[in-house]
């Protein structure tokens, strides 16, 4: 109703205006037809500049009647509108000329084209088509206590990576990532995706971390802790990993249960954990992994993994892994910026082939679990157990507490406390402090 009622008393003020618009040029007429005043002027103009005041002076007394007129009428309605519990008029902005009126929007000459303005989105794609999203995460370490088996310095940035992404063509992307570290520079992922290709299949090539397990596709900085747990160290390359050049492969497997995900990767076997003494012996990497909401705020995922490859100490020589590992998270949706649970574990088995003795076999395992109870504050727990990959005898083990401070979604603050309890009786009491910072669009890593 109020809309109705402003929309009428706008058509009428917008009438009359017109009106008056259209009176003025007659006006100036007559003035201009009567020329100058040199001096008395003639009888039949004096008479038409007459009326043409007079019908002026009544078209302004009637134009102020209206207004007066439309004032009372105004806020006779805003009286009942506030007595049935609505807000005040609100004058909105007269529309936009629209293009069919040829009076206020000329048309362009026929042999030059329209331009099209470009839409945000398409600008934005063009202008950005050289300049890949660019990122820098610094990772700072910092120690105090007794570790008789490790000489880290006390203070240390161990790592800075810096990061390039972009959108090649339609049909891939590219991720290029580059690590600084005390002992120099080196590309620690740069791979090509292709992610248009019939059937749901997902291709990736170049450098990158293996699909194996949880830990090994982690960087530095995406870390829940601000070390790698003991059996990563001993049985899956430490920090490096399984880390090569080769082929990755995925699919998603139709499922109706649960979301479920098979990858497929071939390695050139120079990472720390794979060593190839010709071209032809390959390693490889099998991951199956499925995962399911199990309510609205909480969900499971549960993966395999299988690698082997040969260990270049002779002819056939070779590696194999196994690993287990199984993820439950817990993030209610009214609550999910100050409460959050995480728990996780793998279990890896290590057969290793050796020159004119029996394969050397381990295992290690370690469970972790971090609750969010603030809206920037973590803590949590990791258990580590893990023998070593060509001495079953020799068993790690070890636990750590920590506690993360997060000021914003670019830097974060972490304290933890490590037992360490070495298979050679010593005992390592540590406190480790991380800092890790960031600048630029930082793209997420594995999920």
């Amino acid at each position: 109703m109020r809309a109705s009622c402003f929309r009428v008393i706008q058509r009428n003020l917008a009438c009359l205006g017109v009106g008056v618009l259209a009176l003025v040029p007659g006006v100036a007429l007559a003035q201009g037809a009567a020329g100058p005043p040199a001096g008395a002027p003639p009888e039949g103009q004096t008479v038409e500049v007459s009326t043409v005041r007079a019908e002026l002076d009544r078209l302004k007394q009637e134009f102020e009647l209206l207004r007066l007129d439309y004032g009372l009428r105004l806020a006779e309605l805003e009286r009942r509108l506030a007595a049935l519990g609505g807000g005040p008029l609100v004058v909105p902005a007269p529309p936009a000329p629209s293009a069919a009126t040829p009076a206020t929007v000329p048309e362009p000459p026929a042999d030059e084209p329209v331009p099209t303005p470009p839409a945000p989105q398409a600008a934005q794609a063009r202008n950005s088509a050289f300049n890949p999203d660019t990122s820098v995460v610094a990772n700072f370490l910092g120690a105090a206590g007794h570790n008789p088996l490790s000489d880290a310095p006390s203070f240390q940035l161990t790592e800075a990576e810096l990061s390039f992404r972009s959108v090649v063509d339609p049909y891939a992307r590219a991720d290029v990532y580059l690590a600084a570290s005390p002992e120099g520079i080196e590309i620690e992922e740069g791979f090509l995706t292709f992610t248009s290709l019939p059937g749901n299949w997902l291709v990736k090539m170049g450098k990158m971390r293996a699909q194996f397990g949880k830990v090994n596709t982690l960087h530095t900085h995406a870390m829940p802790t601000a070390d790698r747990p003991l059996v990563t160290e001993n049985l899956v390359g430490g920090e490096e990993g399984i880390s090569d050049s080769g082929v990755s492969v995925s699919r998603l497997l139709p499922n109706s249960l649960l979301f479920l995900e098979a990858t497929g990767e071939v390695f050139a076997g120079s990472s720390t954990v794979f060593e190839t003494d010709r071209r032809s012996r390959l390693n490889y990497v099998g991951r199956l992994r499925g995962y399911r909401d199990l309510t609205e705020g909480s969900n499971i995922d549960v993966g395999g993994s299988v690698a082997w490859g040969p260990t270049g100490g002779g002819e056939d020589l070779n590696r194999r892994l196994i690993g287990v590992d199984a993820t439950f998270r817990y993030r209610p949706l009214r609550r999910a910026i100050y409460q959050r649970f995480q728990a996780r574990t793998e279990l890896i088995w290590s057969r290793q082939d050796l020159p004119a003795a029996p394969p050397a076999r381990a295992f290690g395992f370690y469970a972790l679990a971090e609750y969010q109870f603030a809206r920037r504050w973590y803590i949590g727990s990791r258990v580590d157990r893990s023998q070593r990959a060509l001495d079953a005898a020799s068993r790690d083990s070890g636990g750590s507490l920590f506690l993360s401070f997060w000021p914003s979604e670019f830097s974060q603050l972490r304290g933890q406390y490590r037992l360490t309890r070495y298979a050679e009786g010593r005992r390592a009491h540590e406190i480790l402090f991380q800092l890790s910072f960031g600048i630029g669009a930082h793209g997420a890593h594995v999920f």
